[in-house]
């Protein structure tokens, strides 16, 4: 599986895109605005750029990608009123693999400039938009010409499958059951991803630059703990059952595997690159229900979305958004209905049983001189 062609959320604007199906990605970015606002407050009090270039590297598409760079604008402009400084220019960068739906973003572009302009009422400064498609495990941008990344849900995405995963067999990705190599494997991958992507924007970068990232992780050292790779499980039970009722042949199982890794906070503060200071790490939570509420939720907006909280159907609706166009690569598209019929109600029977969530490791870095 070639993941730079086929690892992207479903564009568009249906049933099963990621436009309809981001909460979750939402209720992350808002738990974490505060260490945002931190590292913006931080590199404008060393620095006074007249330029700010923001890179959003995995930006999507759907109503997040300009979530985040509107709550970027905004706390720059609180800061400059603040401290009385001069507003700067924006060039804002969306950054995702070549198969995310870009044309999306730039048709929404327009009414979103309308909306921030309603929103901030001040001077700010002009906004100037770029799309860039490629891996972010590769240079993007010319040698310090960066101010400020943001990542979120994405970084947790390896750059390919691991190498001699073949033994894992009756999983898609890390497990109770997988053998120690295949543990071992992941790490390695990404050790080596994440040290790539340092090492990138380390380049891109200006010295004092800032790095706000946030990855799904994991709270124990156990690299197969149900806290990470539950959600993948629970897919594999689905995959499995069509496997024994024919649908599937089982090769076609054994040989497809998930390039994620969800990174214990060690493993993203220990690393070999070493030109970044970490200034916050930070470990979090968010239930699998899109639609629970807490202090960070949203509300349900009609009754029949109250019906859905008990079944699994945000979870399954979220993660075929994300898993869908891996799945169709592999298995091919006719199956896909059937893999979350079942799946939803796999993931239901869990979630009525036992607390669910998802772990969330965020880190503020900042480039050293």
């Amino acid at each position: 599986m070639d993941v730079a062609q086929v690892l992207h959320m479903n564009g568009g604007k249906g049933e099963n895109s990621c436009a309809n199906n981001s909460l979750i990605q939402k209720k992350v970015i808002a738990m974490t605005k505060p260490i945002m606002e931190e590292a913006l407050t931080n590199l404008y009090s060393s620095t006074s750029p007249s330029k700010l270039a923001i890179a959003d590297l995995g930006c999507s598409s759907g109503p997040n990608t300009f979530l985040v760079t509107s709550e970027i604008i905004e706390v720059v402009d609180r800061i400059c009123r603040n401290l009385n400084k001069e507003y700067p220019e924006y060039h804002v960068f969306l950054n995702d693999l070549p198969g995310n739906d870009f044309n999306a973003i730039f048709r929404s572009l327009p009414s979103f400039l309308v909306t921030l302009k309603t929103r901030i009422q001040t001077g700010a400064g002009k906004c100037f938009f770029t799309g860039v498609p490629g891996s972010f495990y590769s240079r993007l941008f010319p040698t310090n010409s960066l101010n400020f990344v943001y990542s979120s849900y994405s970084l947790m995405w390896l750059s390919q499958v691991p190498e001699g995963v073949e033994n894992n067999k009756g999983n898609i990705y890390m497990a109770c059951t997988s053998p120690p190599n295949v543990l071992k494997a992941y790490y390695e991958q990404f050790q080596r991803d994440f040290t790539t992507f340092l090492e990138c924007r380390s380049k891109e970068l200006v010295v004092g630059g800032r790095m706000v990232l946030t990855l799904l992780g994991r709270r124990s050292s156990n690299p197969a703990d149900k806290e990470c790779c539950y959600i993948w499980e629970l897919m594999a039970l689905a995959l499995n059952e069509m496997v024994d009722e024919g649908i599937i042949e089982e090769e076609k199982l054994d040989s497809f595997n998930i390039a994620q890794y969800a990174p214990y906070p060690d493993e993203v503060r220990f690393t070999k690159e070493g030109s970044f200071k970490i200034d916050r790490l930070k470990v979090s939570k968010v239930y699998w229900n899109p639609y629970n509420t807490d202090k960070f939720g949203l509300l349900i907006l009609n009754p029949s979305e109250v019906r859905k909280l008990g079944d699994g159907y945000g979870v399954a609706k979220y993660m075929r958004a994300v898993a869908e166009p891996l799945l169709v690569s592999h298995f091919g598209e006719q199956i896909i209905d059937e893999v979350f019929i079942r799946y939803q109600k796999i993931v239901a029977d869990r979630m009525a049983k036992e607390e669910t969530e998802f772990v969330n490791v965020t880190v503020s870095m900042t480039k050293r001189g």
